[in-house]
């Protein structure tokens, strides 16, 4: 370790990383130290934020201690970031990937900083006021019919996964992991689960999904007077499948869930935030297609995220959980299995 910096955080040996990037891209960096912190925020992977005192870049690499490298895949993030870098969908430009675990105990790859803020709650979107958020959230929209624009083929992605029978897989995949990660009785979850299965919608022709799309994984840029969105993050989720997917998750996160002090954050009270029926409107207007299945692809995305916080209260209760506010994550489940019987019942 250099003597004149403080060591980097966990998971990110910046003399390592210093002496890699130096032998892979000579002159990527500058005669100064590196120093490093870790972005907050992050559910899954780790992000960090990398600077030589003139130049910034990210670095991505799995959680420590991870286990299974499919569920971190570094390759796969890293190649779907670089396939889209040339379209209009922004990401950031790539610099590297690293599949060998002896630089940072585990595969990275590198990309280049973009400014930007994530915007996670209502609060935090208050001081922009209602006309600013408006127009962010109708642009998270714009951005979204850019992503399913992009021809998989032409962008080198043309085998990045299988659409093929993808909603069947889906939603035998949340319920094997419901099966693993539940302890307790959750009434109407099983119902949910076959009333979906029951009525598959056909999918439109396949497109890259992002699959954990929402405003909270982009970056927006509010300086200089016109806000737009810089960079789409965290596509550890993404594949070849059905696109409307993308669009459920998105219309359920714009709805209120109405649960005082809320541990899942949305931005759907904040003031100015379009309601679902002009997010599906927007989309369907620009990008041409059938959106009358949007309510099972909702009802889908309210059953997906209570699996996902059931696996959360699961491990709560097994004492595998660290921090605050995991002793409120099982009061939700039952809100969210509400919520997603209510909208495949109600369209």
């Amino acid at each position: 370790m250099s003597p004149d910096r403080p060591p980097g955080p966990p998971g990110l040996d910046l003399d390592r990383l210093r002496a890699h990037l130096d032998r892979e891209r000579p002159g990527l960096v500058a005669a100064g130290p590196l120093t490093g912190r870790l972005i907050e925020g992050g559910r899954s992977n780790l992000t960090y934020a990398v600077s030589d005192g003139t130049g910034h870049w990210v670095v991505r690499r799995p959680p420590l201690g991870h286990v299974l490298a499919t569920a971190h895949d570094m390759r796969r993030e890293h190649r779907v970031i670089s396939a889209l870098h040339p379209t209009a969908v922004p990401v950031p430009r790539t610099v590297l990937l690293c599949e060998d675990d002896e630089v940072l105990g585990a595969p990275f790859y590198v990309m280049e900083f973009v400014s930007g803020t994530p915007y996670r709650t209502a609060d935090q979107l208050a001081p922009l006021g209602p006309e600013r958020t408006r127009a962010a959230v109708l642009a998270l929209v714009d951005t979204l019919v850019d992503l399913h624009a992009v021809d998989p083929a032409a962008v080198g992605l043309g085998d990045f996964g299988r659409p093929e029978g993808f909603l069947d897989r889906q939603l035998r995949r949340w319920g094997k992991q419901l099966a693993a990660s539940r302890g307790r009785d959750l009434p109407g979850i099983e119902e949910l689960h076959a009333a979906l299965g029951r009525a598959l919608p056909p999918s439109p022709a396949p497109t890259v999904v992002h699959g954990d799309y929402r405003l909270d994984n982009v970056l927006l840029d509010t300086t200089g007077g016109a806000d737009r969105i810089t960079a789409v993050l965290d596509w550890e989720m993404s594949t070849l499948g059905d696109p409307l997917t993308d669009l459920g998750l998105l219309v359920m996160y714009s709805v209120e869930l109405e649960v005082p002090e809320s541990p899942v954050s949305t931005t759907a009270s904040a003031a100015g935030h379009p309601d679902p029926a002009e997010l599906i409107e927007r989309y369907a207007a620009r990008s041409g297609r059938d959106v009358s299945a949007v309510p099972w692809y909702t009802a889908f995305a309210w059953f997906k995220l209570a699996v996902i916080l059931e696996g959360i209260h699961y491990r709560y209760t097994l004492g595998q959980t660290v921090g605050a506010g995991f002793d409120r994550i099982g009061d939700l489940v039952p809100v969210f299995i509400e919520r997603g019987l209510t909208t495949l019942n109600e369209g």
